[in-house]
């Protein structure tokens, strides 16, 4: 009988840790879309700013960039920016993601 008794304090502990992690990552979802993430290609010609929650923000072109009128490579710059950014984006939620999980190998989370 005790042996069950003490199972049932670890699951306690186990959902109190559970809810605490999950307020936690809600917590870090809502800061991510106040940290802002930047990109550029081109050297610069094309810079792309994303916030953590992967929404793209502002995207600039330089002016004899789009004066060029090449358009196939303004596309490719813009794609490569907002692919870079996007990416940064995501890595910065998973090392953010990591910290919260302490280590732990969740599922679906990374």
């Amino acid at each position: 009988m005790r042996g069950g008794m003490g199972n049932m304090g670890n699951m306690n502990d186990m959902m109190r840790k559970a809810q605490k992690m999950q307020m936690d990552f809600a917590k870090m979802q809502e800061e991510m879309k106040n940290r802002e993430i930047e990109a550029s290609t081109g050297g610069g010609a094309v810079t792309v700013k994303v916030n953590g929650a992967r929404q793209v923000l502002d995207i600039k072109i330089d002016k004899e960039l789009a004066a060029s009128g090449d358009l196939d490579m303004l596309q490719d710059l813009v794609r490569a920016a907002v692919n870079e950014a996007l990416n940064k984006a995501q890595e910065m939620m998973d090392e953010e993601s990591k910290k919260i999980a302490g280590g732990m190998n969740i599922p679906g989370l990374f």
